[in-house]
């Protein structure tokens, strides 16, 4: 029987979570903990999913595949410990737990999100990621695109300042997310097309389609939703004035926005069949989820 889609999220996480305490082995050290704190735990693993699940329609190396969802979960963790921070979203909770900078301290967050950051970059440079030098060139150029002033830290410093001058139009708040949001989900689903050499295409159309679903339920989520749901505050943006995809769609017209786009993203997937039945469950998954 194929195994489903729930079945094989549990398992790339119990796989990520294995990988990334081969990775980061406690030596004792203040900042070790911090990372170990930051990147294991409760986490979906929903972005290396995807990297494991294209790499399987694209018969890539399962390894290859995990180190690379290891990396991307890395930033992604990276990402999650700074926007925590008392001069940007000033979180005291995540994932339901007290946030890195709660927990330890300020600067000692700061540094391991760096060293998060930093240690991803040097586990796609290493050969067991792939054994091609191009081949994983082109893996930190994605990565260090997605994750940069072009993707999640652009649509940050633009989330920001939505804070001081709000968003005038729904295209606005569409083109922050894309960076902000979807970068890292489109690195996750094109990934492993550059590790097979394929077109990357329906992957990219698929991850523009999550990416912003995935923000849209966040978004009605923030408003619907408890802080002990969540593991995380809730109403924040309210509280800041910023607008979000409720507040232009209403939160009928957003949950009929978030899955249209799930539409839109399965289709992008349709010449692969069934094959791609988990990578379409995995889309479901992002617009009836909960937390």
């Amino acid at each position: 029987m194929p195994m489903t889609f729930q079945n094989r999220l549990a398992e790339t996480a119990a796989a990520v979570d294995q990988l990334i305490e081969e990775l980061l082995p406690d030596d004792g050290s203040r900042l070790r903990q911090a990372m170990r704190y930051a990147s294991l735990g409760q986490g979906k693993r929903l972005r290396p999913f995807f990297v494991a699940e294209t790499a399987s329609l694209l018969s890539v190396d399962a390894r290859q595949a995990l180190q690379v969802g290891a990396a991307l979960e890395f930033v992604h963790c990276y990402s999650l410990v700074h926007d925590d921070l008392p001069s940007m979203d000033n979180d005291d909770l995540r994932r339901g737990q007290p946030t890195t900078h709660r927990k330890f301290d300020e600067a000692t967050a700061i540094l391991a999100g760096d060293a998060l950051l930093t240690y991803a970059f040097e586990i796609l440079a290493r050969p067991e990621t792939h054994p091609s030098a191009s081949t994983r060139i082109k893996l930190v150029q994605a990565l260090s695109s997605a994750a940069g002033e072009n993707g999640m830290v652009g649509g940050q410093m633009l989330d920001i300042l939505a804070e001081t001058s709000n968003f005038a139009t729904l295209e606005d708040i569409s083109k922050m997310q894309l960076g902000k949001t979807g970068a890292l989900f489109r690195f996750a689903c094109v990934a492993s097309s550059i590790m097979a050499d394929a077109n990357p295409k329906p992957f990219h159309q698929y991850a523009e389609h999550i990416g912003l679903a995935f923000q849209i339920v966040d978004d009605i989520l923030d408003v619907t939703s408890t802080a002990k749901t969540l593991g995380k505050a809730t109403q924040k943006d309210t509280a800041k004035g910023k607008a979000t995809f409720v507040d232009f769609l209403g939160l009928d017209g957003a949950r009929a926005a978030a899955q249209n786009h799930i539409e839109l993203a399965k289709q992008a997937l349709a010449p692969f069949g069934s094959r791609a039945d988990r990578m379409c469950a995995a889309a479901d998954f992002v617009v009836d989820r909960q937390k």
